[in-house]
């Protein structure tokens, strides 16, 4: 059943797109999921950045401690780069490029790129809200890191999965 679904999806879209065209698209496609990290790393880094700025004017001794979020969505942004660089260098010419190769190399972007902003945009609220919180409170330091590391790893799971797509 869903073979048959696939090959009329693929035969849809090969229809409508001129002949070669169709597999060097979802080659672009699929390398934007660096795009859709940066985005979810550019957030989780302005909204904890902000939360830094706001913290710092009560207490600029905690600056160097409340980096912590800033640095955790950095990491989502490579993630997405790992994804690029593997998809791009497994890319052929359109005859030897199959469609299903540019579908799952499709796959493993979307994964790795909506993970990594899911994960961006719950390292920015939660590293904003826990930044302040710590400023007033230090004992929510621990708690605030916990779970920041329960958002960094939705983006490492896109992470897994993109690879484990990337492999088949």
């Amino acid at each position: 059943m869903h073979s048959r679904v696939w090959a009329s999806a693929a035969a849809i879209i090969t229809s409508k797109i001129p002949a070669g065209l169709s597999l060097n698209l979802l080659c672009d496609l699929f390398n934007g999921n660096i795009l859709v990290t940066a985005l979810g790393a550019a957030y989780g880094t302005a909204k904890s950045g902000t939360g830094i700025a706001a913290m710092s004017v009560m207490r600029p001794e905690l600056i160097m401690k409340s980096i912590i979020p800033v640095v955790m969505a950095g990491i989502i942004a490579i993630y997405g780069l790992v994804v690029a660089v593997l998809i791009a260098g497994s890319l052929e010419e359109p005859p030897k490029y199959k469609l299903y190769k540019g579908f799952l190399h499709l796959g493993a972007g979307l994964a790795v790129g909506f993970s990594g902003l899911a994960a961006g945009f719950a390292i920015g609220i939660v590293g904003d809200a826990g930044v302040r919180g710590t400023a007033q409170q230090p004992r929510l330091f621990v708690g605030m890191i916990l779970i920041l590391i329960f958002a960094e790893v939705l983006g490492l799971y896109g992470l897994i999965v993109a690879i484990y797509l990337y492999t088949k």
